[in-house]
């Protein structure tokens, strides 16, 4: 059973007549080794296949809002996502219980089902004595990991520019996405990221397409990988190279929901990038 699971879960529930988009999954080793990956549609399904990965330590990273208590607005997390990366152009989208965007609030009260630990600090997850989840941004782990070489902006791997001719926006994000997939194949990380060892992930070191969906299918499992390396690289470092945004206490903080868990986004952090303004 795998030490990290990296959930990059679509925020939909979808409707009756319309599937919910598809959730790049990944499972991954201590040595960087990914022993699972693949999608998912809808929650139950994406449950499914994290219980059928889930380990007695297992730690889960979701690309979800998990705990919302803010009834409008947007949760102080996010906030600080713009506040200490925006130089980066990195925001997150905000959410509150009005959303109906809110896949990741029923994962969260699947997984604690299982028996799953939400945890939302450092000494809490070193100290999990069964398997544990937790919300993050791969955005930030992109910038906040300096060997990454993102130092000036994200990398534009997702959304298309819409400065530019489509035609243009779609050759640029499928050269950002080739980049980005090379950078974490050839950069020496610790802990390590070993994409082409799975069949699926291997896969992503091809020249990408400029067709939309199937570049969507793509970025999906490679957040996915993201978020699993996330992980480990929060157990790997702590609190010396990630930041708990929406947890100081000497700072605005959303209230606890009723089985007393904060909200908050686990992010890898360059030291410029913590405080009230990166």
């Amino acid at each position: 059973m795998s030490a990290y699971l990296g959930v990059d879960l679509a925020w939909g529930l979808g409707t009756a007549s319309r599937a919910p988009n598809e959730t790049g999954l990944v499972a991954m080793e201590a040595d960087g080794t990914i022993t699972g990956a693949g999608w998912a549609r809808g929650v139950d399904d994406v449950t499914e296949w994290i219980a059928e990965h889930l380990g007695p330590r297992s730690l889960i990273a979701v690309d979800a809002s998990l705990v919302v208590t803010n009834p409008t607005g947007i949760r102080e997390s996010e906030r600080q996502v713009g506040q200490r990366y925006g130089r980066w152009k990195v925001a997150a989208n905000p959410t509150n219980q009005a959303s109906a965007a809110s896949a990741g609030s029923r994962l969260l009260d699947r997984l604690t089902a299982l028996g799953v630990e939400y945890v939302s600090d450092t000494a809490s997850m070193h100290a999990r004595t069964g398997p544990a989840m937790f919300e993050c941004y791969p955005y930030t782990t992109l910038v906040g990991v300096e060997e990454l070489g993102y130092d000036v902006e994200r990398p534009r791997y997702k959304r298309l520019d819409l400065r530019v001719p489509a035609a243009e926006a779609r050759a640029r994000r499928a050269e950002a996405f080739d980049e980005l997939v090379r950078r974490l194949r050839e950069t020496p990380l610790d802990p390590p990221l070993q994409l082409d060892s799975h069949l699926l992930t291997a896969g992503l070191a091809d020249p990408s397409v400029l067709h939309g969906p199937t570049h969507k299918h793509r970025e999906d499992l490679l957040d996915g990988a993201l978020c699993a390396w996330t992980a480990a690289f929060w157990e790997r470092h702590g609190d010396q190279r990630v930041q708990i945004l929406g947890g100081d206490p000497s700072l605005p903080t959303d209230p606890v929901d009723e089985a007393g868990r904060r909200p908050v986004v686990v992010a890898p952090a360059r030291p410029s990038q913590r405080g009230t303004r990166g």
